[in-house]
C-alpha cells in the first residue's frame, strides 16, 4: 500500500515532469482522479472543496468547474443522476458558505464514449439546467470512431435549452475538426484551441464569431502539446495579431500544481503577455462566463 506522499506524487505532476501526449496523460493521471471521486459523497466534496479551496487560496469569486459524471459512477454502478445531484449539492454548499463567490458546473461529453452515451449526458445537462449545471463541453484525446458533425445536433439541443456551449478541439492534431467547429457549431468558447495558430483565415473566423479561446499554458506544455516557451509565445502572439480573445485557465491547478496567479506570472515573466493583456483576459473570462 502507499502512504499518502506517494498517493499524492502519483496524482500530481511535479518539477519539469511532462507527458508525451494527451493519451499518456489520461491514463497516468484522470484515471485514478476519476476512481476516487466515483461516488456521489466524493462527488460531492470535492466540488465543495475546489470552489472554498479556490476563493480561500486564490480569491476566486468567479469559478467554473467541469466533469464528466459517467467517468464518475464506475461504468453504471452508480446512478447517474446521483453523481449529478451530489455534484450540485456541493456546490450549493459551497455558496453558502463563501456567498462572495459564483459558481456553476459544466458537464462533459468525450470522445471515447459512444455516441448514445454522449447523448444522456447532454440530456441529463439539460434537466439539471438551472440547477447549477451551466454549459456543455466535449474532451478526450482524439479517437477515429468520434465523429463532431455527429455530436453538432447535440450541442444545438444543449444551445436552445440555454446551456453554454465550450468544446474542446484545436489542442492537437489538424485544423480539420476546429474548422468544423468553428463554422458549423459556433461555441461561445473553445478550451484550448492553439492550433488555430496555423491558420490565419481560421483565426480571422474565431473573432468574427467572438469565439473566446481558454488557453491553458501550463497543461499545454506538460503534456507536450506546446514544445516549448518559444512556441507558445509564437501562438500568443498570432492570436494577438489577428484579435483573437482568449483567456488564462489552469485545466486542473491541483494536478499540475498550479493556480491562476502562476499562470498569470509564468506569462509575464516570459514576457509573452504584459501585465495590462493578462489584465485584459481576466476581464474577458468575466465577459465569457456562463454564470448568470
Amino acid at each position: 500500500s502507499k502512504n499518502y506522499w506517494d498517493f499524492e506524487e502519483m496524482i500530481t505532476m511535479t518539477g519539469t515532469e511532462k507527458n508525451r501526449n494527451l493519451d499518456e496523460m489520461h491514463k497516468r493521471f484522470y484515471h485514478w482522479t476519476e476512481l476516487i471521486q466515483s461516488s456521489p459523497e466524493a462527488v460531492e466534496e470535492s466540488v465543495k472543496s475546489v470552489i472554498g479551496g479556490g476563493y480561500r487560496k486564490n480569491n476566486l469569486v468567479l469559478q467554473e468547474l467541469r466533469f464528466n459524471p459517467m467517468f464518475r459512477n464506475r461504468g453504471g454502478e452508480r446512478d447517474l443522476d446521483h453523481i449529478i445531484m451530489a455534484a450540485i449539492w456541493g456546490l450549493d454548499k459551497a455558496l453558502l458558505e463563501y456567498p462572495q463567490v459564483k459558481a456553476g458546473i459544466i458537464l462533459m461529453m468525450d470522445r471515447t464514449l459512444t455516441h448514445r452515451q454522449n447523448e444522456i449526458i447532454v440530456k441529463k445537462a439539460i434537466k439539471y439546467h438551472g440547477e447549477g449545471i451551466i454549459g456543455i463541453d466535449v474532451g478526450g484525446p482524439e479517437r477515429k470512431t468520434f465523429s463532431m458533425r455527429e455530436h453538432a445536433p447535440l450541442f444545438a439541443e444543449a444551445r436552445k435549452a440555454g446551456l453554454g456551449i465550450t468544446i474542446h478541439t484545436g489542442e492537437i492534431g489538424t485544423l480539420q475538426e476546429i474548422r468544423f467547429v468553428v463554422k458549423e457549431i459556433k461555441p461561445q468558447r473553445i478550451g484550448h484551441g492553439v492550433v488555430a495558430a496555423q491558420d490565419p483565415e481560421l483565426m480571422k473566423e474565431i473573432t468574427k464569431k467572438k469565439i473566446m479561446l481558454e488557453i491553458c499554458p501550463t497543461s499545454n506544455l506538460r503534456n507536450s502539446v506546446v514544445k516549448n516557451i518559444t512556441e507558445l509565445k509564437h501562438i500568443i502572439r498570432a492570436l494577438k495579431r489577428h484579435k483573437v480573445r482568449f483567456t488564462i485557465n489552469t485545466d486542473g491547478p491541483e494536478m499540475y500544481e498550479t493556480n491562476i496567479y502562476k499562470e498569470q506570472e509564468f506569462l509575464i515573466k516570459n514576457r509573452i503577455l504584459s501585465p495590462k493583456e493578462v489584465a485584459q483576459c481576466t476581464r474577458w473570462a468575466f465577459e465569457a462566463t456562463f454564470i448568470k
